[in-house]
């Protein structure tokens, strides 16, 4: 048990790594730890009850809106919107493509607005979109309507994951990372299951099921914008909702905020924007750049395997909307590595090791579907091509940790999560092209770019951790006293 200390009783805490760059830092005082473990441990159940789900909501509407056009492909969206396999991957381009070039103004913008209205105006824009594509005929609308959707949602992902390390320690961020991806993962999981189900209401209303998939999930995502909006509390020290409801006592807001700022000082900031040199320490850090990398070369096979999986399923011999619901076994096993490679993370503090072990099962089995690729045995193509879903991701949200655990400064943070979003887009926009009509059914070509991509992203994972190491092993032989915050984490 701590030592209780008064509540009124304040020093200054300054990280010694703050250098140059923590002037507003020290006019910042800190209250000492005045609270016990049984204490902070009782907050943060109440947190992961209070902050996670709603931000795990906001992912499960997104992915939601951006993978159930793939469920499409198997109730003849393409005829009757009238667009080729080609424009539908442009379509999908222009959609990362939206999402990159808002990815960093939009962090910009929550760092002075805050998330509760930032965050939640985001979801309910992205669900009016989403909600009216049902209506959408011809290349041209669909275009526009794919580039608007990408527009909409920029920012949500980075935006969320910055909110996550406001409220919880560096030890802490892996584990409910994993768990915001679980919103996206389970809504993978439940999206062929719904489709199988909506799909089959064409001729309702002399709607297509594909526009009433579009319909009915455009409008659920609206109402969690709203959800959000009132209920979704300011910030650790001001712990209110929008409509006045304060979840935490002002002895609670102080243990939430102060045990973040004693864990990591870099996390204070008292200005209400991000500084141009914290841009510019994230934008020209070149210890992003295999981080970047791997990321946009691994992501681009998941991104075509979200959006083909279901017509690759069909083009086994499975029926045609039975193939939406058996895809969705490879999302359930997804959120299941997701949440176990976010706690080893966590408990070992090794989250480089946990991104390289996951992205080598990753080749693997991306290499195992280029091998069974003539196989006549549909059920063992079947389960490499789930397997393969089931890891494609989990290294994700530990590789997005790692890279906010060695941000210098909240502002910088907020940058170079948004980075590494941008790069996973940039994936989508790779992997939106991989698999060509002139291809298929086999996609002989396709899978020999899948396993390339995946292969650079090995050898980028392995110069990561190595590049941290290295400038350790530099920082304790330069004869300076290093403390253990000031070291590279991998």
């Amino acid at each position: 048990m701590a030592t209780l200390a008064p509540f009124n009783e304040k020093v200054v805490g300054v990280s010694a790594s703050e250098g140059s760059q923590s002037e507003e830092h020290n006019a910042v005082e800190l209250a000492p730890r005045d609270w016990t473990d049984e204490e902070e441990q009782r907050l943060v159940r109440r947190l992961d009850f209070l902050v996670m789900p709603i931000l795990a909501l906001g992912f499960f509407g997104l992915q939601l809106d951006r993978g159930n056009i793939g469920n499409t492909l198997t109730d003849h969206f393409l005829k009757d919107v009238g667009i080729t396999q080609f424009q539908y991957n442009v379509g999908q381009q222009l959609l990362s493509l939206g999402i990159v070039l808002l990815e960093i103004p939009s962090n910009i913008i929550l760092y002075k607005v805050g998330p509760t209205l930032w965050i939640g105006g985001q979801i309910i824009a992205w669900g009016f979109v989403a909600t009216f594509q049902a209506f959408q005929n011809g290349v041209g609308p669909y275009l526009a309507t794919r580039l608007l959707l990408g527009l909409c949602e920029a920012g949500f992902i980075p935006a969320s994951l910055y909110t996550i390390t406001r409220w919880y320690k560096l030890n802490e961020t892996s584990k409910r990372f994993s768990w915001f991806f679980v919103g996206s993962m389970l809504a993978g999981a439940c999206t062929g299951l719904l489709a199988y189900g909506m799909l089959q209401m064409r001729g309702i209303c002399n709607l297509a099921g594909w526009q009433w998939l579009f319909l009915i999930e455009g409008m659920f995502t609206i109402v969690v914008g709203i959800i959000f909006i009132i209920f979704f509390p300011k910030s650790p020290t001001d712990p209110v909702s929008l409509l006045g409801y304060r979840y935490f006592t002002e002895r609670e807001a102080h243990i939430l905020s102060h045990r973040v700022f004693l864990d990591d000082p870099r996390k204070i900031h008292k200005r209400q924007h991000i500084s141009k040199q914290e841009i510019k320490s994230a934008l020209t850090n070149w210890r992003l750049i295999p981080h970047v990398i791997l990321t946009t070369s691994c992501i681009a096979p998941s991104a075509t395997m979200s959006s083909y999986a279901p017509t690759l399923v069909a083009s086994f011999g499975f029926p045609r909307l039975k193939s939406n619901a058996l895809v969705s076994i490879g999302s359930w096993i997804l959120l299941v590595m997701n949440l176990i490679w976010g706690f080893v993370a966590d408990k070992t503090q090794r989250r480089g090791m946990m991104v390289w072990i996951g992205i080598l099962v990753f080749w693997g089995l991306a290499l195992g579907n280029r091998l069974v690729v003539n196989s006549d045995n549909k059920n063992l193509r079947l389960g490499v091509l789930i397997c393969s879903m089931g890891f494609a991701q989990q290294w994700h949200p530990v590789n997005s940790s790692w890279v906010a655990s060695n941000a210098k400064t909240a502002g910088e943070r907020s940058v170079t999560l948004a980075i590494m979003i941008m790069a996973a887009n940039c994936g989508g926009i790779v992997g939106s092209q991989i698999f060509q009509a002139e291809d298929k059914p086999l996609y002989f070509t396709g899978w020999t770019v899948i396993i390339s991509l995946v292969s650079v992203g090995l050898v980028m994972a392995t110069l990561a951790n190595v590049q941290y190491m290295l400038a350790n092993r530099s920082l304790k032989r330069s004869g300076k006293e290093v403390a253990e915050d000031d070291l590279y984490k991998y």
